[in-house]
């Protein structure tokens, strides 16, 4: 047998009726593997509000660099609680800087909400 006969083949069997549902199935699959991910962040999400709320309270509105100051806040805020909740132990650089995103991203819809 040659390729040309392997490849018709194959495109013969694809293009017939239980091909294209396996087609569809592991479309089907794949999609769901791809939205069932979700950020790390994600998990921490009522920690981060907290430390987001504690951050504007803590920081007044006069300070210089106020965003960067409540973020670092927000995030200290929020190492702490993790520090407290996993037996004093830190969380790695990966996460730290996956909570340090969604500190930006939730603290962006608390304001477009307008909750903060």
């Amino acid at each position: 047998m040659n390729w040309e006969a392997i490849l018709n083949g194959l495109w013969q069997a694809l293009n017939s009726v239980p091909g294209i549902m396996l087609l569809a199935a592991l479309l089907g699959w794949l999609l769901s593997k791809l939205y069932s991910f979700r950020p790390a962040w994600e998990a921490y999400e009522g920690t981060i509000i907290s430390a987001i709320k504690y951050a504007e309270t803590a920081i007044p509105d006069d300070a210089q660099n106020k965003a960067l100051k409540r973020l670092d806040e927000a995030l200290r805020y929020a190492m702490k609680v993790y520090a407290e909740t996993h037996k004093g132990k830190q969380p790695s650089e990966s996460l730290a800087n996956d909570i340090r995103e969604g500190i930006q991203i939730v603290h962006d819809r608390l304001e477009a909400k307008g909750t903060l």
